[in-house]
Parts: C-alpha cells; sequence; structure tokens
C-alpha cells in the first residue's frame, strides 16, 4: 500500500510517503490520486493551538468544512471513488461534567470546539458518497514523538515541566483524555480494512486521568521531581503572551470513553 499525504507542507519526519501539494481548498491534479485509491483519511484543517481571534473562530470551522466539501468534488469527479472515507473530528466537545466519563451518546458542551464538531460532521454527512462506507473519528488528545507539526502540544508540555512548570494547572481536576499517535494510527488502518466500523465513534484511550495524574506521570517520565503549580490567572495570562495559544485547552477539561471502540473489540492494542 503506499500512502499519498495531500498538504501544503512537507511533514516531519520524512518517511515512505508521496507528498502532494494541496491547499485544502481547491481542485486540481491531486484528485487522480484518489481514483482507485482505498480511502481518504481527512485530517485537514487550521490548528486549534492559536489565540481565539474573531479571524481564527471563523477559520478553524470554515477550513474544515472546505477541505471536506472539495473531497467530495473531487470523488465525484472521478472513476473509481475510494469504498471508504475516514473522516477526523474531534472528541474536545462533551464539556467538562465533574466524575462523568463521556461516550459517543453524552449531551455535547457549549463553545467553539462543539460547533466545529457540527460544521465538521454535517459537512461530512452530506459530502459521504451513498456507497461509501463512512468512519468518523472523535479524537481526543494526540500525544507521541511527532505528534502535529514540530511534536505538537507535547512538544510545549515538555519544555514546561522541563524548566519546573510542569505542576497541577487550575484545579488539576479537569480530565484529560489522550491517544498515543501510533494508536490513532493503528485506528485509521482498522477503519480502512474493516468493513464493520462504520458511523461516529470516540477515539481515546479508555483510562482518562485527572490533569494533575496526568502531569505527574510526564514528570517522571522526563525524571523532573517537581512542578510549580500554575492558578488560572497565570495559564490565561502565560498561554495568552508567552505561548500563543488558548488557555481553555488546558483549563477546560476532556473526559471521555471509546465505548463503541470497546464493544467492537477494536480498542485492545490502545494504549492505558
Amino acid at each position: 500500500m503506499q500512502v499519498v499525504i495531500l498538504s501544503r507542507n512537507r511533514p516531519r519526519p520524512t518517511g515512505p510517503w508521496r507528498l502532494v501539494q494541496w491547499d485544502g481548498r481547491t481542485l486540481g491534479d491531486w484528485t487522480q490520486k484518489l481514483n482507485h485509491s482505498d480511502a481518504p483519511v481527512n485530517l485537514a484543517g487550521r490548528t486549534v493551538d492559536c489565540i481565539k481571534t474573531a479571524d481564527y473562530c471563523d477559520e478553524i470551522p470554515r477550513s474544515r468544512v472546505e477541505a471536506t466539501s472539495v473531497l467530495a468534488a473531487a470523488m465525484r469527479g472521478i472513476d473509481s471513488p475510494p469504498a471508504v472515507w475516514v473522516q477526523m473530528s474531534t472528541a474536545h466537545i462533551y464539556g467538562d461534567p465533574p466524575a462523568a466519563v463521556c461516550t459517543e451518546d453524552s449531551a455535547l458542551g457549549f463553545g467553539l470546539a462543539p460547533d466545529v464538531r457540527r460544521f465538521w460532521e454535517s459537512a461530512f454527512h452530506g459530502a459521504k458518497l451513498p456507497e461509501q462506507r463512512g468512519v468518523i473519528l472523535r479524537t481526543s488528545f494526540v500525544i507521541g514523538q511527532d505528534s502535529g507539526a514540530g511534536g505538537g502540544a507535547l512538544t510545549k508540555m515538555r519544555m514546561l515541566t522541563r524548566i519546573g512548570l510542569g505542576g497541577t494547572i487550575g484545579s488539576g481536576k479537569q480530565g484529560m483524555s489522550w491517544i498515543h499517535e501510533a494508536d490513532v494510527n493503528r485506528i485509521f488502518e482498522r477503519a480502512i480494512n474493516d468493513s464493520s466500523m462504520q458511523g461516529m465513534m470516540v477515539a481515546s484511550s479508555p483510562n482518562p486521568e485527572l490533569q494533575r495524574e496526568f502531569m505527574n506521570q510526564l514528570r517522571r517520565q522526563l525524571r523532573v521531581p517537581f512542578g510549580f503549580p500554575a492558578t488560572d490567572l497565570m495559564v490565561w495570562f502565560g498561554a495568552h503572551w508567552l505561548l500563543r495559544t488558548y488557555p481553555e485547552l488546558v483549563l477546560y477539561g476532556r473526559y471521555v470513553f471509546p465505548e463503541r471502540l470497546v464493544d467492537q473489540g477494536s480498542s485492545s492494542s490502545i494504549r492505558t
């Protein structure tokens, strides 16, 4: 199987794949890469690791809807479209209910993330070909050596932990749902090959933790004996002015359980 990455930028690190340039908004010669292919795995969208200005709050959902719509147009213009379409979504949509673990059927919270989910998944349902098997993965916080550009959020967390700032954030009681990048890749692979996987499911470790416990584990792995705690006010100031990101990414919790993956026996390879 050959992997073709459609992207504006070359991913790091390099690997056994072919890069084809795509701006995420327009059709082009890249559409022929979908012809006779096994499946598209659509991850395209503006990163949420940013300060939520009005422009970014518009760009984050719009970039996802536009990419999904253009993929739909591409698949309607080729001779042999793929039989399955795997679509990324977000699990950061349920709010942070105390002492409650959310599943696919739980009520949604309020704010930007639930709105992004609604636009993104609605665009997918309207874009998918009637004969295609569709899989939507509501993915939690992805961690790993190479997750995201330059290592993603975990790179920042490691940096802060190594300089002594890897302690409890806010109350420390907010949920921390996560999944390793290798496990996400295995779920993508199974979604492509396993005809029983269909519809929407949460993709996360079955054992979410409190934020303070997650940071304890991170300090232990990095062999850092202590981390100074950060109050809500400190996080709001540091996130905005130093890290140039949105403080709610760490102050608001995500506490989810992959019920459908567990029921289907697809969670056996997920790190816990």
